[in-house]
């Protein structure tokens, strides 16, 4: 009766480990689409949507109810800081990310990596310390 069960146990654990992949990519392909829902459709969201939605760096977008990812907290991807920091910048053309940040509610060290972001899809530009939209094309 040992056997069987270590033997189950063991094809439990194979199987497992087989479909992990699959399911990580399922949860980052959600991410995606639920980060293009919260995206307007505009000419400037012609780009990937950058600040919650990376879609360049890391891979990893995993719910932290996933289990065994290490990752805590929401997917990457799932917020619209982005969003909201472009729609600031709009607004406000040579905004600082301090300014940003307090505007939005939010630490700074965050809009750090948001705003770069941002820049490589080529919707904002730094000048100095501020932060100005580029024109729609």
């Amino acid at each position: 009766m040992a056997d069987f069960l270590d033997e189950k146990r063991s094809e439990i654990g194979a199987r497992l480990k087989e479909l992990k992949p699959l399911v990580e990519e399922y949860q980052r392909l959600e991410a995606a689409a639920a980060a293009l829902d919260g995206m307007p459709v505009t000419a400037k969201a012609a780009a990937p949507a950058r600040g919650g939605g990376r879609t360049t760096k890391s891979p990893a977008k995993r719910r932290s109810s996933s289990g065994g990812s290490g990752r805590r907290g929401r997917p990457k991807g799932s917020g619209t800081r982005g969003a909201e920091a472009l729609a600031l910048v709009t607004q406000s053309p040579g905004i600082t990310i301090p300014e940003l940040a307090e505007k939005m509610g939010i630490k700074q060290n965050y809009l750090y990596r948001v705003l770069p972001g941002l820049a490589e899809d080529g919707l904002v530009s730094k000048d100095g310390r501020g932060w100005h939209p580029k024109a729609a094309a």
